[in-house]
Formats: structure tokens, C-alpha cells, sequence
């Protein structure tokens, strides 16, 4: 290897080799580069809502499951607070409510006509919690205004 160098070397001060890249060779490699990473970013653009979506569904399944387990061994009680808070039935049913802000979150309301009903409400693009819509949670099809 050395060998090899010494002798490129030896050529290149000989006048025999011209080496390096013209400023128009470099700038033809940096705009075909950029043009591709371009391309790879738009491409990849769309899968950040559909993940968004499909987190949506998943949690409304674990959240919609821990409010079932909780009506069904305690009857008649409103599940609001008790999905978190330990109880005598060895809860708690769930660690935490689910949220992937600023794209969705889930609440039980405590007061009004949706009282003690999960729902999921999803805000506008660019708004983190202002001006969120919350509708019931009735299944993955719920999450369909997740942006």
C-alpha cells in the first residue's frame, strides 16, 4: 500500500495525474443529494399521521378494556378516577391516561351529559390542548379525526 502511494505520488509531481473535483462536479453531487433527500422526506411525510391514528386506536382498545374491568367489579361506580387510584380490588387498571399530544387524548368526563363515558378528543393541527373536539370513544373508527 505504501508502495502504491509513493508511486501515485511520484506521477502526481511528475504533472502526470491532475487530481480533485471541478467546483461544477461538487455542485452537480450536492443538488442530485439534495433532490433525493427531498424526496425520501415527502415520501415519509404521511406516516407520522398514520401512526398517530393507529396509536389512537391502540390506547382507546387498553383504556376502553381497563373501563370495562372496572365497571364490571365495581357496579354502580361512576369509573372516573378509579381507573388510576388504587382500590380494594387491587387496582389500579390503568398506569396513566393515554395522550399523544398535540394529536390526541383521552378523558372521562366528571360533569354534564357525557359524564362517566370515555371520550377522545382530538385537537387541530399546530394546537397543543385549545379548541379540542371530544367525542364519545366507541371503537378504532373514533380515532378518524386524529390528525
Amino acid at each position: 500500500m505504501i508502495s502504491t502511494y509513493k508511486r501515485l505520488k511520484q506521477r502526481r509531481d511528475a504533472g502526470e495525474i491532475e487530481g480533485g473535483f471541478t467546483l461544477i462536479e461538487l455542485l452537480i453531487v450536492f443538488v442530485v443529494l439534495g433532490i433525493l433527500a427531498a424526496v425520501v422526506i415527502f415520501a415519509l411525510g404521511g406516516i407520522t399521521g398514520k401512526s398517530a391514528v393507529a396509536a389512537c386506536q391502540a390506547d382507546g382498545a387498553t383504556v376502553s378494556t381497563a373501563l370495562s374491568a372496572f365497571s364490571a367489579q365495581n357496579p354502580g361506580i361512576t369509573a372516573t378516577e378509579g381507573l388510576l387510584t388504587s382500590t380494594d380490588d387491587g387496582g389500579p387498571y390503568i398506569q396513566s391516561w393515554p395522550s399523544n399530544l398535540p394529536h390526541y387524548y383521552f378523558t372521562i368526563p366528571t360533569t354534564g351529559a357525557s359524564a362517566g363515558t370515555l371520550q377522545v378528543a382530538t385537537t387541530p393541527a399546530g394546537a397543543v390542548t385549545s379548541s379540542s373536539t371530544a367525542s364519545a370513544y366507541t371503537g378504532p373508527s373514533s380515532c378518524s379525526a386524529v390528525q
